[in-house]
């Protein structure tokens, strides 16, 4: 087969049949990408292109870690990432697929980071507990 860019594959280039990709999203990829959450991490990606006459669609199966920062203690923690998709089009002549694989992981991460309990760093717990105040602490409304 072929080799492709997989930052720029142009569909004109396929016939009409299935094809098959298999990278990883790594440490390197995502350091590379300017203001990202994911600070790093490894990504495994299978994509299957499947191209018909007038439109295409891509599977995408995604399994690994990506490392972010805790909301809470603002130290790096580790999620899971396992998702399957398929993304269907008819107007794109190009595709990038480590980008389609980078933007399947943010869009599936949880909206809110936060270690288990106990998981955040010590110092700043301590810190964040004697900010905190509870409802009878609060001033009276003038």
């Amino acid at each position: 087969m072929k080799d492709f860019r997989l930052d720029n594959l142009v569909l004109s280039q396929f016939k009409p049949g299935t094809y098959a990709f298999d990278f990883a999203l790594d440490s390197t990829y995502f350091q590379a990408i300017e203001k990202t959450e994911v600070l790093g991490g490894n990504v495994q990606v299978q994509a299957q292109l499947n191209v018909r006459e007038q439109d295409y669609d891509i599977r995408l199966k995604l399994k690994g870690q990506v490392q972010v920062t805790c909301d809470r203690c603002l130290e790096p923690m580790t999620i899971e990432v396992e998702n399957e998709e398929v993304i269907e089009d008819e107007e794109q002549q190009t595709i990038d697929l480590l980008w389609l694989a980078y933007e399947t992981v943010t869009i599936n991460l949880p909206l809110v980071h936060c270690h288990p309990d106990g998981g955040c760093n010590p110092e700043m717990a301590v810190l964040l507990q004697t900010h905190l105040r509870s409802i009878e602490e609060e001033p009276e409304e003038i």
